[in-house]
């Protein structure tokens, strides 16, 4: 920052207890409040005679600021900047699954680089592990009253009603699934401005002991569970990767052990499969080793004999799960294949059945992309588009689909001469589906009950597949292959 001596013949004085330092470049006095009997504010002291003796550096932590080289050690203990304790449900990588270096290649090159023949080598692996799977889910496009006079409001624009669609369609599932109900906890991931779980709380209107946990792992403006002031409800927001998230070392789980429902609305690649890894490996395998007391008993604990009496007649209208289970319920909606993770991905065992490994996952989830190619600009209109987007973030519009056009490198990977949209749009879908079943698969051998569903048009989002799971012992949705 430019800046000299302060000047007040020229320019005047500063304000009363203001700093005296006469910034150059913006042509006024620094208006930073002085300490009692000084001059000049903490930056600018430096530059005055009187304070020449003790220097200022940049902060170690942060160098957008300065210090007293001889205060260094106190701020750093109070630095805005400092790494902040990491609270108990943080365990480093819980969720990541195993890492074996030995399966990933050091280099693995672009989709546009392989031959025609290595291509047509992949395509008929894909193919072939894709035998007898239904590659056309069933429609289940719901929806729910709590959102009636939201959807018919005639303020909303294009982008709100296409987002109010896929909630009531989520929340429409929700219920249909016997999973709104009291007494439980919804887990959303992936939360954003939680309005997902907004939805799910209207839905309830007066249910009973109900706790929202919303996860993200940014800072979100315009949030909406700060709104909430209902006695029965409770928001509580978690800002941390679902990498490292322990569900059972959260204080309300691990204090009144409520059935965990989890929720998400388009939850981006990876973070697909850390969620299902943290709702069925750390919290429901960690519940039951713990061997739980079942909400019967924790019930009766509470309540009078009166009261009993009176839930277990109201159970079924209220969806009170009969058989306490740590998870009750999964209800997300899937995105974004293309960021997938072979490390993180649940479904390893299933591709290594196939005689599928990393290096085919790899390609696949690139490929998978192309499920929308045909709404995609081409790649000498796409290079004058500015990516609405930043990777790994929620915007303003939490939409994970490429009705956008977003500069990436699955255009780059086109294969002119080779394939035409509809066949690439083919191929993207079978990569999907394939990346999917794995899933299923993880679920069921984690004692669940999943289905892959179509649950919004494609005119609505082109990501428009949920996923949903039951354990065994409920009633569980149609599974599909």
């Amino acid at each position: 920052m430019a800046a000299s001596a302060p000047t007040p013949h020229a320019t005047g004085f500063p304000a009363e207890g203001r700093c005296g330092y006469y910034v150059e470049k913006k042509k006024r006095f620094c208006r930073m409040v002085v300490a009692a009997g000084k001059r000049f504010c903490g930056e600018h002291a430096a530059a005055a005679e009187e304070e020449n003796a003790r220097k200022r550096i940049l902060c170690p932590l942060d160098p957008k600021h300065t210090v007293y080289e001889d205060q260094l050690t106190k701020h750093l203990k109070k630095c805005n900047s400092r790494e902040k304790p990491k609270p108990d449900f943080f365990i480093q990588d819980i969720n990541a699954g195993l890492k074996d270096e030995t399966e990933i290649p050091e280099q693995l090159v672009p989709i546009s680089s392989l031959s025609e023949e290595q291509m047509e080598n992949l395509i008929k692996k894909l193919r072939k592990a894709s035998e007898g799977l239904n590659s056309t889910l069933k429609d289940h496009i719901m929806s729910h009253p709590a959102l009636h006079d939201a959807l018919n409001d005639p303020k909303n624009g294009d982008s709100a009603a296409k987002h109010l669609k896929q909630q009531a369609s989520i929340l429409g599932t929700i219920e249909k699934l016997k999973l709104l109900g009291p007494r439980r906890c919804f887990v959303e991931f992936g939360a954003g401005k939680g309005k997902l779980s907004h939805w799910v709380d209207i839905a309830l209107k007066d249910a009973e002991k109900v706790h929202f946990i919303l996860v993200e792992k940014v800072t979100t403006r315009f949030k909406v569970d700060g709104k909430h002031r209902k006695k029965n409800s409770v928001f509580e927001r978690l800002q941390i990767d679902i990498q490292h998230l322990c569900l059972n070392k959260v204080p309300v789980l691990r204090e009144r052990k409520l059935p965990v429902v989890g929720i998400g609305k388009h939850l981006c690649g990876v973070a697909t499969d850390l969620a299902l890894r943290c709702l069925v490996e750390t919290y429901a395998a960690s519940c039951e080793e713990r061997n739980e007391e079942p909400l019967a008993k924790r019930i009766k604990n509470d309540k009078t004999e009166n009261e009993i009496n009176t839930l277990a007649k109201e159970g079924n209208e209220k969806n009170v799960p009969e058989k306490w289970t740590p998870v009750a319920g999964i209800v997300i909606a899937l995105c974004c294949h293309h960021r997938c993770d072979w490390r993180h991905y649940v479904g390893k065992e299933y591709f290594r059945a196939l005689g599928l490994g990393a290096v085919e996952f790899h390609y696949f989830q690139r490929m998978s992309s192309w499920a929308t190619c045909g709404m995609r600009k081409t790649s000498l209109e796409a290079s004058n588009i500015i990516t609405k987007r930043k990777d790994n973030q929620h915007d303003d519009n939490e939409e994970h689909d490429d009705g956008g056009y977003r500069i990436t490198d699955d255009i780059t990977d086109s294969l002119p001469g080779l394939l035409t949209v509809e066949e690439k749009k083919k191929i993207g879908h079978l990569c999907k589906l394939l990346i999917d079943q794995g899933r299923i698969q993880y679920l069921q051998q984690k004692g669940f009950s999943p289905a892959l569903q179509y649950y919004i048009d494609p005119l609505v989002s082109l990501e428009n597949v949920l996923l949903t799971a039951l354990p065994n012992h409920s009633s569980s949705p149609e599974t599909s292959a």
